[in-house]
């Protein structure tokens, strides 16, 4: 099971790496893909630095903490996620539903989850044993 979670933690981080670097690359086609446009370079440049930092932040927490079995690493993608799922639960709650909403909530919900699951599975390293 260990081996198993630790697999779909790293292939998570390899999909949220890509869409990290489509983000960095192509930040205007990127973001329309997430129902979003950008008006403007200030605009562009804001996608292009948010998403690639909030994908790629992530992606590398996942990938490092399943490469180095350390599950301490995996709290960080988990309270992305986690974050990102509460602002479109109020969202919902205050705006009401749009078309497709519940495929990013549902992505979201299935990161924290593996997130925490891989934490549990997976060994804890002591802050002195990852500095040293």
């Amino acid at each position: 099971m260990r081996l198993i979670l630790t697999a779909l933690v790293f292939l998570a981080g390899l999909f949220d790496l890509f869409l990290a670097i489509s983000f960095l690359t192509g930040p205007e086609q990127a973001a329309r893909g997430f129902g979003i446009a950008a008006t403007g370079i200030g605009g562009i440049s804001t996608i292009r630095a948010d998403f690639t930092a909030f994908f790629g932040v992530a992606a590398v927490c996942m990938m490092w903490g399943a490469w180095r079995r350390n599950a301490d690493l995996l709290l960080v993608p988990a309270l992305l996620f986690g974050t990102s799922f509460v602002g479109r639960a109020i969202n919902l709650g205050v705006t009401g539903a749009h078309p497709g909403w519940p495929v990013p909530m549902a992505v979201e919900a299935a990161h924290v989850l593996l997130m925490l699951a891989a934490w549990r599975m997976l060994p804890h390293h002591k802050l002195d044993e990852i500095a040293g």
